[in-house]
């Protein structure tokens, strides 16, 4: 099952109030409970000589981050959300196996967009890519693993704590929002310190890039939830877990 992409562009810059203010249902915004969760499987060993891809991290020209040989024969994009519990399942129990069997060997570039849902994840998403690509991956993976702790305190805020941000500018509502839902403590213990926390929030470039991956998702690729998947530039329909794509990828490195 699918996240479905309900989020309105509009709350990314208007007043994010509440969660539900942009049809996300706070129960699905926290997740399923970790201990339900898919465990990871363990991570193959990087075939002799091939380990560079894994190093090979870069910001792609669509707004993405991507591992791997940039001339590889396979190009598998991801789209997802980081409050999206379907896609912290997937990377659980696919991306060990992505980047070990795949992207190691060079066959396979690997390039994730994320594609926003709600404004506690559009909180997360700018402060995981404003380090750029080198710490882009690393800052996912523990807004992954830590999903449910971390959108949790989101899911409690009060009328009476949210409504000061209606008469707060944008860039203020964004900022504030994310103080209230306790980001800055998060990322703060992961590499962001106080001073860049504002500057990461409100980076004009990086919020145009968001703006141009939904834009495409939706109008190119006909993106309608969370994780999608393009595989050599073909939208996978109905394709939104490991094992529906497994075997495609499989397939498409022969």
């Amino acid at each position: 099952m699918l996240r479905k992409a309900r989020f309105k562009a509009v709350c990314l810059f208007g007043a994010v109030a509440v969660l539900s203010a942009c049809g996300q249902e706070s129960s699905e915004a926290a997740g399923s409970k970790t201990d339900g969760a898919p465990k990871a499987a363990a991570s193959p060993a990087a075939p002799a000589g091939k380990g560079k891809w894994l190093e090979t991290v870069k910001a792609t020209p669509e707004g993405g981050f991507s591992i791997g040989n940039p001339d590889a024969p396979v190009k598998l994009i991801e789209f997802a959300s980081l409050t999206c519990p379907h896609c912290r399942d997937f990377h659980e129990m696919a991306m060990p196996t992505i980047k070990g069997q795949y992207v190691a060997t060079g066959k396979v570039l690997y390039e994730f967009r994320n594609f926003v849902l709600n404004p506690a994840d559009y909180g997360a998403t700018m402060l995981a890519r404003c380090q750029g690509p080198s710490a882009f991956f690393g800052l996912a993976d523990a807004f992954f693993k830590n999903q449910q702790t971390w959108i949790e305190p989101f899911t409690k805020l009060t009328e009476a704590q949210t409504a000061p941000l209606q008469s707060m500018s944008p860039d203020d509502q964004v900022v504030t929002y994310a103080k209230l839902g306790g980001l800055d403590g998060f990322v703060r213990a992961r590499g962001i310190p106080e001073a860049k926390f504002k500057a990461c929030l409100t980076d004009e470039n990086q919020r145009t890039q968001l703006e141009t991956i939904r834009k495409t998702a939706v109008e190119q690729y006909k993106v309608t939830g969370t994780p999608a998947f393009v595989l050599n530039d073909k939208s996978l329909e109905g394709v939104h877990s490991w094992a529906d794509l497994e075997p495609l990828l499989k397939d498409a490195v022969k």
